[in-house]
């Protein structure tokens, strides 16, 4: 095997063992990034070859940091990283260099990462197409035609093709469970408050979005996610858990699943993803778990309407400013400008019906887990769809009506901020990739992280790589 077919985990533990020099693994990925990333265009920003094999020189007699030291990783370009170029997918920023390092990439830089780029995002992350007017579109490495999702798209095709070992993501309406599923890796969203961020803006209300990580191996997932997490002092509500590197798969015999489908009818789905979702459930049900449907336990109408006013009302508090000036309004895309003109329009009283709701949908959910160890929906409502689209305009002949209403499946999950795992459930008709999300109890991250571990001892999807050379 290939270095860069390796897991991080393995890359780890043969550095550890001084079996693997940091340097090989460094040059072996940066070869890797020249050979695919053309035509994919996951990895961006890239920073000099000569200037990243003289870090990985100097790792390999280096005293490690922490498990990934000498790890290249290309952070999400949400996240500033100091010295390397951050553009937020916006020509706003299209030529900022970050004079320090956000909160996620101090705590990977700590722990040894290499930095070596950014990873590709849509414009502000808002939509799951990663395309923006800076770098392009980022396409799927299973069909070039196609999408690889978004926001967390550059991240999920750069593991997908072996360009980097691990990836960082962030999801507020699906960011990273959905090119997840697009690309045949796994994404992890944890309980909202376990991984923190910087303390900029408003941080009490803001309570919808985390970041998370994402790899080919549930293991990987969560030892990342032990450098991931970890209280923030300076911002509110954290959640515990953790360590999460020492875990081991669950046994599942016994376990209850609870099907949630299409939610009853409620989100249309194009053919063969549910069939391709309970061929997965079925996996589990294979190892002794009890997988039973379950009835739609929340109006789906009502999760929307507070979903979309609290996300507006953030919207156009974080970016009003940029709106409100004429200059920058006109450098913002349509769907960001749209958010902001519907946040402007809300009331309190919307805004405080939304957050009645999200309460009551909470409360439902925690209920739910009385009786299920997970409950699972399908990670998207489409497949992959074409590269040059801005975003799927009906599915199954029903009519989107707004720019992201066909990725409505992911927002119990974020709503209610319960921790939510995507995992591949293999591959369509169309040879192209999708997944589910498996879902938990808040603050039982490791719980469903161990359940993934046991899925991935008996699939490996993410082993099915695509056919680039």
């Amino acid at each position: 095997m290939e270095l860069w077919q390796m897991s991080a985990s393995d890359l780890a533990r043969g550095m550890a063992a001084r079996r693997i020099a940091p340097s090989e693994v460094m040059a072996a990925h940066l070869d890797r990034i020249d050979a695919v990333n053309g035509p994919v265009n996951a990895i961006v920003a890239p920073v000099a070859r000569d200037d990243l094999m003289a870090q990985a020189r100097a790792a390999d007699d280096a005293q490690p940091k922490g498990w990934l030291h000498g790890l290249p990783m290309a952070v999400k370009d949400l996240v500033a990283v100091k010295g390397i170029r951050t553009t937020y997918g916006s020509p706003l920023f299209a030529d900022f260099i970050p004079p320090a390092d956000d909160l996620l990439a101090r705590r990977m830089r700590a722990a040894g990462a290499i930095f070596i780029g950014k990873t590709n995002t849509p414009e502000w992350g808002q939509g799951s197409h990663s395309f923006n007017p800076v770098h392009g579109v980022t396409r799927n490495p299973y069909d070039l035609t196609r999408t690889a999702g978004g926001s967390s798209g550059g991240a999920a095709a750069g593991l997908a093709t072996g360009m980097v070992p691990l990836a960082d993501g962030s999801d507020m309406m699906g960011s990273l469970r959905n090119p997840a599923a697009f690309c045949n890796v796994y994404g992890f969203r944890p309980t909202w408050g376990l991984v923190p961020q910087d303390a900029l803006g408003e941080t009490h209300l803001a309570t919808l979005a985390t970041d998370g990580p994402m790899a080919r191996t549930v293991e990987d997932l969560a030892r990342f996610l032990d450098v991931l997490a970890g209280e923030n002092p300076a911002t509110p509500f954290p959640a515990a858990g953790g360590p999460f590197g020492d875990l081991s798969p669950a046994q599942m015999r016994g376990k209850r699943i609870g099907w949630l489908g299409d939610w009853g009818g409620a989100y249309p789905m194009e053919p063969g993803i549910l069939a391709l979702v309970e061929a997965g459930l079925a996996r589990f049900a294979e190892m002794g778990a009890i997988v039973e449907p379950l009835a739609a336990p929340f109006a789906a109408t009502d999760l929307w309407r507070a979903w979309i006013t609290l996300r507006a009302m953030l919207s156009a508090g974080g970016k009003g400013a940029l709106y409100a000036n004429e200059q920058s309004r006109a450098q913002l895309k349509p769907e960001s400008q749209w958010e902001i003109e519907q946040g402007l329009t809300l009331s309190a009283a919307a805004v405080y019906e939304a957050s009645l709701i999200r309460s009551r949908w909470y409360a439902r959910a925690a209920k739910l887990f009385d009786h299920f160890d997970a409950i699972v929906l399908p990670s998207a409502q489409v497949w992959p769809f074409p590269a040059e689209w801005r975003w799927p305009q009906e599915i199954a002949g029903q009519k989107m009506d707004t720019y992201h209403r066909w990725m409505e499946v992911v927002i119990p999950a974020s709503l209610a901020g319960l921790p939510a795992l995507a995992l591949p459930c293999g591959f369509g008709e169309g040879g192209l990739p999708m997944g589910m999300q498996l879902i938990g109890r808040s603050g039982h991250d490791a719980q469903i992280l161990a359940m993934g571990m046991a899925y991935h001892a008996a699939t490996d999807w993410p082993g099915r790589r695509p056919a680039l050379r």
